[in-house]
């Protein structure tokens, strides 16, 4: 039988890649017995960025809601997403830890764990395949689609068969960034099928617009399973919509057997839903071509547009995007997907913003070059990997080789806050994000961040007032209508309006808030003893304290941006006079955060 089998994105994928994974689980619940009754192949539900938007902004326990999804949604099978050593988190786990969290995942609900490394180093898979089997679930080995000269069908077609021998019950082709093209997946998949005889899954995200057509050719040339997206929640930088391939595919022999009726009524339910969170709406989730030559996944290019909004460059994107495939082959060619889409996005942010390429590397680059993350897929930059490294040991192993088993530890870190070992592992993930929700949580304190009113279209600000525009900016052409006007807040107004229909929300603050005297607000950096970043994030560590001597380049801060860690060098040699930050706090570029005076 042909009959292609559907799993549906909706409850993680899709809304990580068109919201930045803000769908909260009181929105998934009341759909679920519909969802329950479609007859998909699996539900995916967690893993990628869920997890971490969860703790970090939902203020929700990522293990409850997935117990609660198990519980409603009895006949499906739920699916995650897992990053092999990296599990949830952005560093190597020791295998306990991965042993323990595939264990705990299972048996709270999830039945198919598509594990994958971002680097395709398939070193970093044995150990949570090997949890996964004995876990009694299923273990879907991933491949990452790319393409750079070392990425060919040959290449793949070996890690296949290396993850058939190492137990996958089924093998996936993820095309994280909409890399794949018809023909290109006709022959990629043939070349998997030949050789392999396991289910294969097709997941493509439709950024470049080509999804659907890669999905029919990967059936046509015998892939069994698609991934699809309800259509409330496809296309863009999501994926194709689910209604659309189980129209085309129905009357053929690879009818899905899936009702339209119904999955058209989950539609109409999300529609609504994704109204509600209007505020998290990017230009940067539509189809763009562009990706072909960058390679920059959806959310990666969310990711990138909100930093560089926080710092007012948001001009210099393309300038990030150009610079993103330097980084890219100077660092190996690694595929771009998390952590990987991180490390190279953020560098080159740097490089860009600072005017001088690897002026500053961050503490994960130097990781990385270091071979912390495993094997990169072709050779180094040699200057890069010495200037970021200096003479350090390379690591030629497996990284988790070289940790020491970690649950004990964490137990004793977390403490009492931690009821369960759910609780556990959670800090695992994010130690200091982890332990301030389990505080939150112990003192009743969680509140999830505010979502904003829908804007009211028609809605004028003042009589006799314009409020529609036509903008040009750098030769584009944008339709602005002002929908609203909010109260000041803390120094701040909100203005509501619509970008060529799109709704936005834009937060006005006055600059010289930073500079104002007798207040707790930071001086503007002006003199070389001044040390400040040139990225907005948050101060993970001092590293120094009054009246210690320093030399010049010597790091002073870890600073955090985009879920990546930086140091922060001080810029001449001699004693530290005032340290006006201190960890946990939020910096912006230009702020004087420690002084230092010569001799």
């Amino acid at each position: 039988m042909s009959k292609i089998h559907v799993s549906d994105v909706i409850l993680r994928d899709a809304h990580q890649s068109l919201i930045a994974t803000r769908m909260r689980t009181e929105d998934m619940l009341p759909i679920c017995e519909k969802l329950d009754k479609v007859g998909y192949w699996s539900l995916e539900v967690w893993g990628g960025a869920t997890f971490d938007a969860c703790v970090r902004f939902l203020k929700e326990d990522p293990w409850e809601r997935l117990r609660q999804l198990r519980e409603a949604l009895p006949n499906t099978r739920l699916q995650m997403l897992l990053r092999g050593q990296n599990l949830l988190g952005y560093r190597h786990y020791a295998d306990d830890v991965v042993e323990a969290f595939v264990a705990k995942a299972a048996a709270n609900g999830i039945d198919v764990f598509r594990v994958f490394d971002a680097l395709n180093d398939l070193r970093n898979l044995e150990v949570a395949i090997r949890a996964v089997k004995k876990s009694g679930k299923h273990a879907q080995g991933t491949i990452c689609y790319t393409t750079s000269p070392v990425h060919t069908a040959e290449l793949f077609v070996k890690q296949a068969l290396a993850l058939r021998d190492m137990g996958a019950d089924s093998i996936a082709i993820k095309d994280m960034a909409g890399l794949l093209t018809p023909y290109a997946t006709y022959d990629l998949v043939k070349a998997i099928k030949g050789a392999v005889d396991l289910p294969l899954f097709i997941h493509s995200h439709a950024t470049a617009g080509m999804a659907d057509q890669c999905q029919l050719k990967a059936i046509e040339a015998g892939a069994e399973h698609i991934d699809t997206a309800i259509s409330s929640f496809a296309w863009g930088t999501s994926h194709p919509a689910t209604e659309s391939m189980v129209a085309a595919l129905k009357g053929t022999k690879w009818d899905t057997g899936l009702d339209l009726e119904l999955l058209t009524e989950i539609a109409d339910y999300f529609r609504e839903v994704r109204k509600k969170y209007h505020q998290f709406e990017s230009e940067f989730a539509r189809e763009d071509i562009s990706v072909q030559i960058n390679q920059v996944p959806g959310g990666m290019m969310s990711n990138l547009a909100n930093q560089l909004k926080e710092q007012n460059a948001l001009s210099r994107i393309r300038d990030v995007f150009a610079e993103i495939p330097r980084v890219r082959k100077d660092l190996g060619y690694p595929p771009l997907v998390t952590p990987t889409s991180q490390i190279v996005g953020t560098q080159a942010v740097l490089n860009v913003l600072t005017g001088e390429r690897y002026k500053s590397i961050t503490n994960e680059v130097k990781r990385y070059l270091q071979g912390g993350y495993g094997q990169p897929p072709a050779e180094v930059d040699q200057k890069l990997q010495t200037r970021a490294i200096g003479k350090e040991d390379i690591i030629d192993g497996r990284p988790a080789d070289l940790l020491k088993p970690e649950m004990d530890k964490l137990r004793k870190d977390v403490g009492e806050l931690a009821k369960t070992e759910e609780d556990v592992l959670t800090y695992a993930m994010f130690p200091d994000l982890g332990r301030q929700f389990l505080e939150q949580r112990e003192a009743g304190t969680l509140e999830p961040e505010q979502l904003l009113p829908e804007p009211k279209s028609g809605r004028t600000v003042e009589e006799g007032v314009a409020t529609e525009f036509i903008i040009d900016v750098h030769g584009e052409t944008y339709q602005v209508a002002v929908t609203g006007v909010g109260k000041q807040e803390d120094g701040k107004r909100r203005i509501y309006l619509t970008l060529d229909g799109m709704p936005e929300e834009v937060v006005f603050q006055p600059t010289n808030a930073y500079v104002s005297e007798g207040g707790d607000a930071r001086q503007r950096a002006s003199r070389p003893g001044h040390v400040t970043t040139t990225m907005p994030g948050n101060i993970v560590e001092v590293l120094v304290q009054v009246g210690d001597k320093v030399e010049a380049g010597r790091a002073v801060l870890i600073t955090e941006a985009m879920k990546m860690e930086t140091e922060i060098h001080a810029t001449i040699s001699g004693t530290v006079k005032e340290v006006h930050v201190a960890k946990g706090d939020r910096v912006t570029p230009g702020e004087v955060l420690i002084e230092i005076t010569e001799g």
